[in-house]
């Protein structure tokens, strides 16, 4: 049976998207470490938080918008949690646009365990673009905004706008 495990978990990470992931543009890989558990055994929920702010860098990273000029702050985050995680086990992060604001854009998250082979949790954050001082808020650019819609069709999501 661990032998299946360690199997299916190469397949998983090997280029495999899992189908509940194939309309996420951003897969982020994370592995559980043994000191993120609970005193339950299993993953500490401030940790989604942590390896959801990963995830977002490295989405915002895939869209140019993370080189140091641009400002912007998590105004909101909620997180639901449907299994427990346990180590070991790596959970692959499903990272998208679910509607594009103005100044802000909602994204969405699903965390998927490949032990489990199943959605572990789902999250949601909402991103405000700000000026260079950090005091008003600053409308995304018709470029950035466009590279963003574009990067969604590539994998069959349209996000509100």
């Amino acid at each position: 049976m661990e032998i299946l495990h360690q199997t299916s978990l190469a397949n998983t990470l090997d280029n495999h998207r899992p189908d509940e992931l194939s309309h996420y543009p951003i897969i982020h890989h994370q592995p559980i470490h043994w000191g993120e558990m609970d005193a339950f055994n299993h993953l500490n929920n401030v940790v989604y938080y942590r390896y959801a702010e990963s995830a977002r860098i490295g989405y915002l990273q895939a869209l140019g918008m993370f080189d140091g000029s641009m400002v912007t702050v998590l105004a909101q985050s909620s997180c639901q949690y449907l299994c427990p995680v346990t180590y070991p086990d790596t959970l692959l992060l499903g990272v998208r646009c679910q509607r594009l604001g103005n100044t802000s854009i909602v994204i969405e998250y699903s965390y998927y365990s490949c032990a489990q082979e199943v959605i572990v949790a789902t999250a949601d954050a909402v991103i405000v673009r700000l000026d260079s001082d950090g005091k008003d808020k600053l409308p995304w650019t018709t470029e950035e905004r466009e590279r963003l819609l574009a990067l969604e069709a590539t994998f069959g999501h349209i996000p509100q706008v």
